[in-house]
């Protein structure tokens, strides 16, 4: 099946004759738990979550929010889980996404779940392109408010920094000291928008927390934020992130899922309660913009948002990188020779030129979230994985058991066309609204 030829066998690899694909030209089975576990948490609480006030809250209300956001979040640690322990089925560890659907229903299912996975990352990439280029102009216009720098000129931008910090990083485990640097990033613009919000919103009259917008476009806003919502904290890549583990490679996982889905969500809910709370229905896509502040902390806190978001943009295009650099020539023994490092910059550059162009041309933040939820989190993350468990598992679970998996399979199938149609119908009224390459 395409990548997956090429395997070899490890008795400490988590288990007695484990096999491991070896046809890869970037790093396996050679970092901490607590690694990978900073990886899911730079995802988790990327830039984004500075979107999730207005995204989730504002279309939800308060109550449909907090169930929300507090169930979505139970709900992906379960199903990652049950993508976690799938990882060495059949007595072999499956480094990729594709390797693991592949190796449970086939070789059809194999491209399927790959040319699924590359639109889902291409999306999630387009939306962080987006979202550092909201950055940068916020920058702006703190100091010239002159209209010069338009937002697709900032997308540009953002995209020739998220291609030399590409060419640099040659493969996932080379992140170490960049997910320190990462974390640092996040708390620097959590912790401005967090004091920002509550200082405006002690300071402010009565807010409105009614949802806005006609009786349909409600309707389509509540089913759109679904998607956005599913969105936390799952990043469709799970198998590339636990390929990257030491042995015991499940075990592992489960640990660095517990530390996401614990101390690294209380950054998201945060924000995504304080920023609604302090601006109610008024709250804007990108939550720095409705902050009041000296101006110093608003610069510093939109650059780290932007540096941040190179990161995470990194960690969501590497199954991507993975694929091209294994299969059209990177050089497996040196990643810095000049051969590796032109390669990285024609093919990498090409990719990360396609994103930004997407981006530049339909910079709708909001409705892009739902987009990614519909078409990345609900198939994959939820739908998938209930399957796969249920398929490969089916002699050793109970009928109740069985049961509770397919009401998830057909649920989250239903809630995924759903979410689909009311972003894609979102980004059509707003295709009319505004002109391409939008200066939003």
């Amino acid at each position: 099946m395409g990548d997956v030829g090429d395997v070899e066998k490890r008795g400490n690899d988590g288990g007695e004759g484990l096999v491991v694909s070896k046809d890869t030209a970037h790093k396996i089975s050679q970092d901490p738990w607590y690694q990978a576990g900073f990886v899911l948490i730079t995802g988790t609480n990327s830039a984004y979550v500075l979107g999730y006030s207005g995204s989730i809250m504002v279309p939800l209300g308060w109550a449909g929010g907090t169930v929300g956001l507090i169930l979505t979040g139970a709900i992906s640690l379960y199903a990652n889980t049950l993508i976690a322990r799938l990882h060495e089925v059949g007595g072999k560890r499956h480094i990729r996404y594709r390797d693991l659907a592949g190796h449970i229903y086939g070789k059809r299912m194999y491209f399927i779940t790959w040319a699924l996975q590359f639109l889902n990352l291409f999306m999630f990439n387009t939306g962080y392109l987006i979202l550092a280029g909201q950055a940068l102009k916020a920058v702006y216009v703190l100091y010239r408010d002159d209209g010069a720098l338009k937002l697709p000129y900032c997308i540009a931008i953002a995209g020739v920094v998220s291609a030399l910090f590409a060419f640099g990083i040659p493969h996932l485990s080379a992140l170490r000291i960049w997910l320190g640097f990462s974390t640092f990033f996040t708390l620097i613009y959590v912790i401005a928008a967090l004091v920002l919000s509550i200082k405006d919103g002690t300071n402010a009259s009565a807010r409105d927390y009614s949802i806005p917008g006609s009786k349909m476009n409600r309707i389509f806003g509540i089913i759109g934020s679904m998607g956005t919502l599913v969105s936390l904290g799952n990043t469709g890549i799970l198998p590339e992130i636990q390929a990257t583990l030491r042995p015991p490679a499940i075990r592992n996982m489960e640990k660095a899922l517990r530390l996401q889905f614990t101390a690294g969500m209380l950054p998201l809910y945060a924000v995504a309660f304080t920023g609604y709370w302090a601006y109610g229905s008024s709250t804007t896509i990108y939550l720095l913009n409705s902050v009041n502040g000296p101006v110093w902390v608003l610069t510093l806190a939109n650059i780290a948002a932007f540096l941040q978001t190179i990161v995470s943009l990194h960690i969501f295009a590497s199954p991507m990188y993975e694929y091209i650099d294994t299969r059209y020539g990177m050089d497996k023994g040196n990643a810095f020779s000049f051969h590796s490092l032109l390669f990285r910059v024609g093919v990498r550059g090409g990719y990360l030129a396609i994103n930004t162009l997407v981006a530049a041309l339909l910079p709708f933040l909001g409705d892009f979230m739902s987009l990614i939820g519909a078409f990345c989190s609900f198939p994959v993350t939820f739908v998938l994985a209930n399957h796969m468990y249920l398929t490969a598992k089916k002699s050793k679970i109970s009928v109740p058991q069985r049961a509770w998996h397919w009401l998830n399979v057909v649920g989250f199938s239903c809630l995924a066309v759903a979410s689909a149609v009311a972003a894609l119908r979102f980004i059509v009224l707003h295709s009319k609204t505004y002109n391409v390459f939008a200066d939003l």
